[in-house]
């Protein structure tokens, strides 16, 4: 088999003229492709948001998040009080964690923590970062996860009839396509302050500035 050698191209003006005009048009159509906003209540899915704070707070925070990642643990047992307190318990801030599983164990996660509706969502979600380590990196850790789960109420039976649900495993699932084929996220965590989006685990002082210049923005 022989191959027929290609000249190489030379660049000229029209070709980096071209490039740079393909160059502008692609990123033109990533922009477009990631037009939506993260406030449309169809990115949160079948099963809605949760929210924390007052419905009258000028700015949104939105979290996508994992409960077998690390840096989501480390956000929500260091960022996340101080945050609470500062914007959301007076009433500037509006907080959502929406699912964004990386695995099946983060898949079940939510399922379980959507069992109830939105009553222990943020019970379960908190108490699997809180323990992550206890059974994210068990042998067995989806064991481990039913273990820990009967501290909030639900026992074995009803764990293994949770992770059955279709219409909660769509629900879940919905929330990650979409935020990976509208708004861009591929990572987590992912935080939107207003339409701004953040990629990694800000820390509480970082954080308190962008919620601070949301919040200039949208004087009240």
């Amino acid at each position: 088999m022989t191959f027929e050698r290609i000249p190489p191209v030379r660049p000229t003006r029209r070709n980096v003229l071209s490039g740079a005009a393909a160059g502008l048009a692609t990123a033109a159509a990533s922009r477009a492709a990631f037009a939506a906003s993260v406030a449309d209540p169809s990115q949160a899915g079948p099963l809605g948001d949760v929210w924390i704070g007052s419905p009258q707070a000028r700015v949104r925070l939105i979290e996508y998040a994992a409960v077998t990642c690390p840096h989501c643990a480390r956000f929500h047992a260091e960022t996340w009080p101080v945050i609470k307190a500062r914007w959301i318990d007076a009433g500037h801030v509006r907080f959502a964690l929406r699912g964004y599983p990386l695995n099946p164990l983060d898949t079940a996660g939510f399922m379980v923590a959507r069992a109830d509706g939105e009553r222990n969502y943020y019970a379960v979600t908190d108490l699997l970062f809180e323990r992550q380590a206890a059974w994210a990196f068990a042998a067995k850790p989806l064991d481990a996860m039913r273990d820990l789960m009967r501290q909030a109420g639900i026992g074995a039976e009803r764990f293994d009839a949770t992770l059955r649900d279709q219409a909660l495993y769509y629900g879940v699932r919905t929330v990650h396509e979409r935020a990976t084929s509208d708004l861009g996220v591929h990572s987590t965590p992912t935080l939107f302050v207003g339409e701004d989006r953040f990629e990694g685990a800000l820390g509480a002082d970082a954080l308190s500035k962008r919620i601070a210049l949301e919040l200039e923005r949208r004087p009240g």
